[in-house]
């Protein structure tokens, strides 16, 4: 197995494949990025302590094909896109790879340029909606027109993602529909069996930085919604991609609302969990579609009352009233008035908590390697072995890499 991505930095894709092969998944893998002449892995620090090689190779991957991409960036990246397919394919782990998991889509750009059809099984996992608005105009024309024809298998993040991708994949194109991993261990909600809930205290979204993940819009709600009070905005998560400038601008507005002693920008955090746990309600206010970020499925799992916007992957996991409250997508008076409903109602933050906690069909971070193994071996059971000289099987794997393998047996 060859897992394709594009960056080292501490995005959601780059977590889940983190996660997902610390979860003692059950096949061979090398993580394959661009070069960066610092040597930091970033979010892949400490792979090779668990049996897994990482690769770098090719040109870094400057920005150029996202939101609000323009012609010479976007020129950019298609030339550092086609460096990198060049030098895969010269690479001796993605030569012997059966099957090349492409983690995010600037990686499946590269990769089905570099996969050797009918040898190589490829597989794309899809973390955004297939739209010029989900993955800007050029990358949204390189998916459709070059990545999803030739992919043997997808993964998608939601129903709704993998809805947008159908019309671009080949006839009988196995697809699975799979969470990202969460990194919660087990977790249990414990202490929300009963539905008792003091006052609310802090109120909080844990998500990348980004105009367009609504924390501006959270933000405003929060100084509506808790005027004159001292309960505190937690936003959880660092910019990242060129939008470092979002925070001052988070920043300036708070100062201008009168708030800006209540709210706390944490930057990149590692235990999520702690984080999550300390909050007495958590929002998700993306202002287009979210495909199905991990911190709407680890808000419930942890069971905390959660608010999140009514397009996308997270409704398919929330139902107002339910286990959630759901307001009108990028409307500050529909989420003012969601947070003030939890504000003036313990009974109705308790009775949420403890459905959130209750959600059917979350799964533990073992159980979607597991799922995700089963896709591999089936699409690469499809496939002709890649050519090249036979080794006895183990042969050149660490020793940490064997013992995890006999383990996952």
């Amino acid at each position: 197995m060859v897992h394709l991505d594009h960056s080292r930095a501490f995005g959601g894709a780059e977590l889940a494949l983190r996660r997902t092969l610390l979860a003692q998944a059950p096949w061979e893998p090398t993580v394959v990025l661009p070069s960066d002449g610092d040597g930091d892995d970033g979010p892949f620090a400490g792979l090779r302590d668990h049996g897994v090689e990482v690769v770098p190779v090719g040109p870094a991957q400057p920005a150029g094909l996202g939101e609000g991409a323009g012609l010479r960036r976007a020129v950019g990246g298609l030339a550092s896109v086609a460096g990198t397919a060049r030098a895969l394919r010269a690479t001796a782990a993605f030569r012997a790879a059966e099957v090349v998991h492409a983690n995010t889509s600037r990686a499946a750009l590269y990769g089905a340029l570099a996969v050797r059809r009918g040898e190589q099984a490829f597989v794309v996992h899809l973390r955004d909606l297939v739209t010029a608005e989900g993955a800007g105009r050029f990358g949204a024309v390189a998916l459709q027109r070059v990545v999803l024809p030739r992919a043997d298998a997808v993964v998608a993040n939601s129903r709704a993602t993998l809805d947008t991708a159908r019309p671009y994949l080949r006839p009988g194109t196995p697809a699975l529909v799979l969470q990202s991993p969460l990194g919660l261990g087990e977790f249990s909600a414990q202490g929300r069996d009963d539905g008792r809930v003091g006052p609310v205290r802090t109120v909080g979204m844990v998500a990348r930085l980004a105009p367009w993940k609504g924390q501006l819009l959270l933000l405003e709600a929060f100084a509506r919604a808790f005027a004159g009070s001292d309960v505190r905005l937690r936003l959880v998560g660092a910019a990242q991609f060129g939008e470092e400038g979002y925070v001052a601008g988070l920043r300036r507005r708070a100062a201008e609302l009168r708030v800006a002693d209540r709210v706390d920008l944490t930057g990149h955090v590692d235990d999520v969990a702690a984080q999550i746990a300390s909050l007495d309600v958590c929002v998700q206010a993306s202002l287009r579609p979210e495909p199905l970020g991990q911190n709407v499925l680890q808000y419930l799992a942890l069971g905390r009352p959660t608010v999140v916007a009514d397009a996308g992957g997270p409704t398919e996991w929330v139902t107002d009233g339910a286990n959630g409250l759901v307001f009108h997508q990028g409307d500050v008076d529909s989420l003012t008035a969601a947070l003030a409903r939890l504000r003036d109602d313990d009974g109705l933050r308790g009775r949420l908590a403890v459905a959130a906690a209750r959600t059917p069909g979350i799964a533990t971070d073992a159980e979607v390697a597991a799922r995700l193994g089963e896709l591999f071996a089936s699409v690469a059971g499809s496939r002709r072995p890649a050519p090249g000289p036979a080794r006895p099987r183990g042969a050149g794997r660490s020793p940490a890499r064997r013992s995890r393998r006999a383990t996952a047996r």
